[in-house]
């Protein structure tokens, strides 16, 4: 078996031996060998296996964790790019952390099945323990200091629960050193996530205090109420809103709401959304544009009214992406040549050798991509 010439790489948790057979070793090979023994060893990439796996709430699950030691450390609140094989095709999607990572480096994610999503769908229906997924690097700045202060309060809704239970947990492992109300929205009881764990510390911490907020099922329980995000009903569950540090997380359009309510009243606010907030600006007439790629050598046709990401998936391409939303940064590419239009706020980008976004951009003219 012959060996290629030094092209590989070692990540920075290398060690002196590592270092020194570098030049001599194929990480492509070293990974197929090296997997028959343990399938999340590896030379360089960033694997973890499933440990364990548990029913969260309807259609979520909880998956554990075990990173090898190339993936890099990740905090509370921040999220990871998850890769696997589904249907002999690389897909790569965000996840938040739902745990306070430990000395045994284990993280947890939680994943809601998305009708249609091909990760969530594998994640939540044939993973298993003893499984191995790739991980990316984390991101996120919705964090906590070591030594957080003041009134807080999390604001989630649906899966914009998982960033912000782990910083629930988080303040918890501390013995929840400042006041802390939760307002927790979903459809149906049946998908709360963590609702046991989440009411067996509100009657643990007197500084912790929960409210679920159910949308399309009538409340019973002391701490549940009914109704989408309001003015009035935010005014009614939290009396002290200005002196409140405000974290929100859900789909777009609740952030947004969540933002205005509490414009102008709240200590300060900051927000992820998991889904777009407003339709994409997309021009009503549409064209063909050519996409030149450089690396792969290939020329496309393709519709300036979808996201170039899509458009290259469409023409069967697998370009790197993780959010879908241009949060992760996965998707960035340099554009060489032409024009391109973000989707959301309509800006365009006539710049050569810029970077883009591919699944916030649009082609306006012919392009050339570093791909």
């Amino acid at each position: 078996m012959s060996v290629s010439a030094p092209t590989s790489s070692v990540g920075p948790g290398a060690g002196p031996l590592q270092r020194l057979v570098a030049p001599l070793i194929e990480p492509s090979v070293f990974d197929f060998w090296a997997g028959l023994i343990n399938p999340a060893w590896s030379w360089a990439r960033p694997l973890a296996r499933v440990v364990e796996r548990r029913v969260e709430a309807q259609d979520a699950i909880t998956l554990v964790l075990q990173p090898n030691r190339h993936c890099g450390k990740v905090r509370p609140g921040q999220h990871i790019n998850v890769s696997a094989e589904v249907n002999g095709r690389r897909t790569t999607r965000s996840y938040s952390i739902t745990n306070v990572p430990g000395r045994d480096g284990r993280i947890e994610i939680t994943v809601k099945r998305v009708e249609g999503g091909k990760l969530s769908t594998h994640l939540c229906r044939d993973v298993r323990a003893g499984d191995v997924v790739e991980l990316g690097t984390s991101f996120g700045e919705m964090t906590l200091n070591a030594h957080p202060q003041g009134k807080w309060l999390f604001l989630a809704a649906g899966s914009g629960i998982t960033p912000l239970m782990s910083l629930t947990r988080q303040l918890a492992a501390q013995g929840m050193p400042v006041e802390l109300s939760l307002i927790y929205w979903a459809k149906t009881r049946a998908e709360l996530c963590f609702l046991r764990e989440l009411r067996d510390l509100a009657q643990r911490h007197a500084n912790f205090k929960l409210q679920v907020v159910l949308t399309h099922e009538a409340q019973t329980l002391a701490d549940e109420a009914r109704g989408l995000i309001s003015a009035e009903q935010v005014t009614e569950l939290v009396k002290d809103l200005p002196e409140r540090q405000i974290y929100a997380c859900g789909p777009g359009g609740f952030v947004e709401a969540a933002r205005t309510l509490t414009a102008g009243t709240a200590r300060s606010f900051l927000a992820e959304g998991f889904t777009p907030a407003a339709p994409a600006l997309i021009p009503e007439a549409t064209t063909t544009v050519r996409v030149q790629l450089r690396k792969s050598g290939r020329a496309l046709d393709v519709s300036s009214g979808q996201s170039l990401l899509v458009a290259l998936e469409q023409a069967g391409m697998n370009p790197a992406s993780g959010c879908r939303m241009g949060i992760c940064n996965t998707c960035v590419c340099t554009k060489h040549e032409g024009t391109t239009s973000h989707i959301n706020t309509g800006d365009q980008d006539t710049e050569p050798d810029t970077q883009v976004r591919l699944c916030v951009s649009r082609a306006v003219s012919d392009l050339s991509l570093d791909i």
